[in-house]
This record gives C-alpha cells, sequence and structure tokens, in this order.
C-alpha cells in the first residue's frame, strides 16, 4: 500500500477528530447548562464515601436532589445527624430527625467448619457469579456464599469474610445498606440496632434437612418462641424461627442459652 496514502489518510483522520472535539467543546461551553453554586457547597457537607444508602447514586447525585429537588436532609445515614445539621445550615431548612440507628446483619451461621461442602467452586471470586454457578460450594443454598462481594462494597470496612462466613463489625457499621443490595441471597438485613439478640439463619428447611448440611442452622425446634413466649417479638415462620424487627426487640436473653444449635447470638 503507498505510504503517502497511509499517511494522508491518518493525516486526515487525526485532524477530523480535532476539528469535531473543538467544536464539541465550543458547544458545550456555550449551550452547557451550568451547575447550581449550591451543589458544591451541600455536597462538601457530605462524607463522600458514595455508598448510597440515601438511596441516589452517590454524595453528588444526593447533592443535586437536596438543591434541585427539595430532597430530605437527613437521608445520609454514614453522616448521622452532624451532616443533618450542616446542610440545615446550608439550604437553610429543617433537617428533621434522623431514622432509628441501624446496623447489617448476616443471617447466617454456616462458616467452613459448620456449613457442608457440596462442590468446589474455582470460578470468578464474586458472589453473584457463584450464586448463578451451581450455587456456590456450600450445600445449604439459603447460607452465606462467603465470596466477600459485601466486604468490597463495605466503604467503612466493617465486614470481613472468615472460614467462607461474612460478619458485621458494629462499631464500624453505618447501617448504609450498600452491602444488602449485593448479597445474591439476601441475607444481609439493615436492622434497628435496638435488636441485639438475632436469629442468624435464612433457610426454611426443616430440621432434619438442616441437620445433614449445617451445624449452624435453625431446626424448628421452637424452643426459642416458647421461651420468649411473645408472637409480637419472635415467631415460626415455617421451619425457621423468626424475629420481627418492626416490633420490640426480644429481651429474653434466655433464648441464647436454649437454642440447641446456637445459631441465636446476641449482636453489639
Amino acid at each position: 500500500m503507498d505510504f503517502n496514502f497511509i499517511f494522508i489518510t491518518t493525516a486526515a483522520v487525526t485532524l477530523l477528530g480535532l476539528v469535531c472535539g473543538i467544536l464539541l467543546a465550543i458547544v458545550a461551553k456555550k449551550f452547557g447548562e451550568k451547575e447550581d453554586p449550591r451543589v458544591a457547597l451541600v455536597e462538601a457537607e457530605l462524607p463522600g464515601v458514595n455508598c448510597g444508602g440515601c438511596g441516589y447514586a452517590g454524595c453528588s447525585a444526593y447533592a443535586r436532589a437536596i438543591v434541585l429537588d427539595d430532597a430530605s436532609l437527613n437521608r445520609c445515614v454514614p453522616g448521622g445527624s452532624k451532616t443533618v445539621e450542616a446542610l440545615s445550615r446550608v439550604t437553610g431548612r429543617a433537617g428533621g430527625e434522623m431514622r432509628e440507628p441501624s446496623m447489617a446483619v448476616v443471617l447466617c451461621r454456616g462458616d467452613r467448619n459448620a456449613a457442608q461442602r457440596r462442590s468446589d467452586y474455582n470460578g470468578i471470586n464474586d458472589c453473584g457469579a457463584a450464586n448463578i454457578v451451581a450455587g456456590g460450594w456450600k450445600a445449604c443454598s439459603y447460607g452465606c456464599l462467603g465470596f466477600g462481594t459485601c466486604a468490597r462494597t463495605c466503604a467503612f470496612g466493617a465486614i470481613s469474610v472468615n472460614d467462607g462466613l461474612a460478619t458485621v463489625d458494629p462499631e464500624l457499621c453505618t447501617g448504609c445498606g450498600a452491602c444488602a443490595k449485593v448479597c445474591p441471597r439476601s441475607i444481609i438485613k439493615i436492622v434497628p440496632r435496638k435488636h441485639k439478640i438475632n436469629i442468624l439463619c435464612s433457610s426454611p428447611d426443616k430440621g432434619a434437612v438442616v441437620r445433614k448440611i449445617c451445624g449452624k442452622g435453625c431446626i424448628g425446634c421452637m424452643q426459642c418462641v416458647k421461651l420468649e413466649n411473645n408472637p409480637e417479638t419472635l415467631t415460626m415462620n415455617g421451619a425457621l424461627a423468626r424475629i420481627d424487627y418492626t416490633k420490640e426487640p426480644v429481651k429474653n436473653e434466655g433464648v441464647i442459652d436454649k437454642c440447641p444449635v446456637k445459631c441465636i447470638v446476641k449482636i453489639g
């Protein structure tokens, strides 16, 4: 192929790209929408962790929603009441009260010692991928997959994975909910911090099935329900004991010792 032809073609394409770039820059400068300066002021008062707990795609999006759409000022969970007060000063609007303090809880205790292995998984180190490919390595199809997608998502370092099980550090957790959004099995729940006693199991299978695949799964013995004796707080959902987080917390700590498989724990 003729060298001059290649050179001319390359030069023409380069020149065309340069001209288009300049034209786009001129159009953007002339017709582009200018950002309201109040957005930057509001965003400066946000923590900048972009966790999405406010319901928007990061702090910038939330700042724009506050300024342009009058979004409520009390949606930033990591920032807490101090951020609400700061936003109130900047915007001149009433901030309102923060929602009840909450934290993430992983409703599973099936680590490598307790959970039976079904198969080996050698794919991508991601819970979503493992869940698609034969459901990961655990025999329990409701248990924590343990590949740390939630831990990598957490902007506060509140989640760690040990022996194939994700656990939450209540001291570091802000309750933003980012981890719950990425859990493919929906076993991470954001619960009020006043609920200290939690049942860490999500399997609805009957006790005979659970016993074969997990040493720390709820077997539906109902001993905790009988001891608590309050259908408003602790009930059976089929073969699984469940806490109603919309009601008052379980107060009887005796349920922890009464549980034969030790899937009831006190957190925080």
